[in-house]
């Protein structure tokens, strides 16, 4: 028998236009018997939770987004007043996914009708993700510390492959939380590890919760060409267009009777506002992807760092509804807080919110640990600062991660390479007397190669990142690293350790689309920076795919010639052409300005994409795909063919 439920607004009868109202069913019943009907089916319908109740709804939303297996808290610089006239440098402990979970737990306390959301690219990015245990264990067991209420697939969510990220979904499935697991645009290919056929259920279109007595829409997105291009999903999972995706999700929980929508995406902030404006329907979206810091400008005046807009950020929908947008910055280093009040209607009627930077109390100040006085005082500047929030790390979630924390400790000092001739370091190619010649050791002077090319470290670093990102990360044709960025050289057997010794500072990689004459003024940027007014050695250019000649004394401009372009198919070298476009891997610092490189800079978003993968993780894949070694059975680290080095012929100095 169908069930037959009314709306208590209009009365409508099935079957009837909506003109069919109390007023003109009074003339076939009579008054009594329709007022007993009329509380039966009030009774039977909406006493069942079937339709949502017509009143306001207030809902917090606690959110983070691409923590990329950073797990572990790190120390950071703030500026904060310590009971001076000015703000002072202060270092603290920050971050890490046991102040996140602290954080959370303390703030959801304090809030009826939570929602607890991840917006992707939980993995990928540290040695917790690959070294710790399965891929993305460590990931799974810090977010179930949690417990969130729904999680959106990143792009890096797909960086092994359909089966990869199956894996890792089984692990986040292993705890009691079954945290939804949400993307509207993918469509598995019929032999992925993730095809509804043999994995059902493990990633749907939305989640529908329910708080207050009303239900609430979350609807997944994933960010569709920059995972298909720089991750590794199966080749025949395809992502649909964002928009078209979100909308269809959307018509279909409306039709449901559902009015309220959270769109969690994993799009990046300046693409989530375009989205927004082209649906109707959606109220509330909650992102990541492209890192963003947004709040007050109290984050730029303590030194967290510069926010790209408000938190949150009020636009409109097509329809011209309020719609508000939020994202967590990056690294388990931010919890969102969003407060979002709905009408009768499901309409937002106001939201506001806090991005949380979550820090200890351990101060120091110029090294030493801040005096009582300092404490108090810099405790008061933080909390006034409206967005530091002083929080311990969660005991549980230390405790889970611990574990962890010691099988990274024993990867740092398992053997992983043998380096049968010494990779010298040098930044900077030169005679004796040169700048930085005393870098190299006394064997590799004698030998004098690194007067000529430079460093080998350096070049092979280069070369690593070129080589695997045409293995995983959707190709690439050139790659940059620049000297002062790789640190010791290698010889004999090496460990993990001192791979990271090699690239200590934690870049991730991004892949910038720049054209022949952006990559000669690259160069030149490098150079200038190098042997302009006021130059240091640190910004020297080794390219992989690339090589070229350095005249040092010449002018700005005009330091780089003969740059050439190796094809990978033939292995032969042709000209560089200023007007084709060639795809580069190169670190975060350099393609966001550092040492120099003012025309990556520049680049527009458009031509950039952030890769998120750590420097020294590319670097061990890169180390586990040379040949083994018959003794020891460990990958051989050679220096490469003198006709890869990017500095072919270097004049100009000593």
């Amino acid at each position: 028998m169908r069930r037959i439920c009314y709306n208590p607004r209009t009365l409508t009868m099935p079957g009837h236009s909506t003109s069919h109202t109390l007023s003109r069913n009074s003339h076939r019943m009579g008054i009594a018997a329709l007022a007993l009907a009329v509380v039966g089916l009030i009774t039977a319908c909406g006493g069942s939770g079937d339709t949502p109740k017509a009143e306001p709804l207030d809902v917090t939303i606690l959110h983070i987004n691409d923590h990329h297996s950073t797990l572990e808290n790190r120390s950071r610089t703030l500026q904060l007043a310590a009971g001076g006239a000015a703000p002072v440098a202060v270092a603290v402990d920050a971050g890490g996914f046991a102040r996140v979970t602290a954080a959370i737990s303390e703030l959801e306390k304090q809030s009826v009708n939570v929602l607890k959301l991840h917006a992707g690219d939980a993995i990928t990015g540290t040695l917790y993700f690959n070294r710790a245990g399965a891929d993305g264990e460590a990931d799974a067991a810090l977010m179930n510390t949690v417990c969130f209420d729904a999680f959106t697939l990143g792009n890096h969510e797909f960086d092994k492959g359909d089966s990869g990220l199956k894996g890792f979904l089984d692990l986040l499935r292993k705890g009691t939380c079954k945290t939804p697991v949400l993307s509207a645009n993918v469509q598995f290919g019929a032999g992925s590890a993730l095809h509804p056929s043999r994995a059902p259920g493990y990633v749907s279109p939305s989640t529908v919760l329910e708080r207050g007595g009303q239900k609430i829409g979350v609807v997944g997105l994933t960010i569709a060409q920059k995972t298909k291009a720089s991750s590794s999903p199966d080749a025949d999972t395809q992502f649909e267009d964002e928009t078209t995706a979100a909308q269809r999700e959307i018509d279909r929980l409306r039709a449901t009777g559902i009015n309220k929508i959270v769109l969690l995406s994993h799009m990046g902030y300046d693409y989530d506002r375009q989205v927004a404006a082209r649906l109707s329907g959606v109220d509330v979206v909650v992102g990541g992807d492209s890192h963003t810091l947004l709040g007050p400008d109290t984050l730029r005046s303590t030194g967290v760092g510069s926010p790209a807009g408000a938190y949150p950020t009020r636009t409109t929908d097509k329809d011209g509804k309020p719609v508000c947008i939020v994202q967590a910055w990056e690294y388990a280093q931010v919890v969102g807080e969003l407060k979002v009040r709905f009408n009768a209607e499901g309409e937002v009627t106001s939201c506001t919110g806090t991005p949380h930077v979550l820090i200890g109390d351990d101060f120091s100040i110029g090294g030493k640990p801040a005096t009582d006085a300092e404490k108090a005082a810099l405790r008061a500047s933080a909390a006034a600062s409206g967005v530091l929030r002083v929080t311990p790390p969660s005991a549980a979630a230390t405790s889970t991660l611990q574990p962890f924390k010691d099988r990274v400790a024993v990867f740092n000092r398992t053997q992983v390479a043998v380096v049968p001739q010494e990779l010298c370091s040098r930044r900077v190619p030169g005679g004796v007397g040169s700048v930085d010649y005393s870098r190299s050791s006394a064997a590799c002077n004698a030998e004098g190669s690194v007067s000529l090319r430079g460093g080998d470290i350096q070049q092979l670093v280069a070369q690593a990142y070129l080589d695997v990102a045409n293995a995983r990360y959707g190709g690439a044709d050139i790659s940059l690293q620049s000297g002062g960025g790789v640190r010791i050289p290698l010889q004999g057997t090496v460990t993990a350790a001192q791979v990271i010794q090699v690239l200590p500072f934690g870049n991730m990689l991004f892949r910038l689309d720049v054209t022949g004459q952006e990559v000669k003024s690259m160069l030149e940027d490098g150079l200038e920076a190098v042997y302009g007014p006021g130059g240091s050695t640190g910004p020297y250019p080794y390219t992989g795919g690339l090589r070229f000649d350095v005249n040092a004394k010449a002018a700005f401009g005009q330091r780089v010639s003969a740059i050439e372009v190796r094809n990978p198919a033939t292995g032969t070298w042709g000209p560089l052409d200023p007007a084709k476009t060639y795809k580069l891997f190169v670190l975060s610092f350099n393609a966001t300005g550092g040492d120099g490189y003012k025309t990556l800079a520049a680049v527009p978003a458009a031509r950039r994409l952030d890769i998120g993968v750590l420097d020294a993780d590319v670097f061990f894949s890169f180390i586990e795909r040379q040949a083994k070694d018959a003794t020891t059975g460990l990958p051989v680290l050679r220096r490469l063919p003198v006709e890869q080095y990017s500095t072919r012929n270097f004049s100009g100095v000593n």
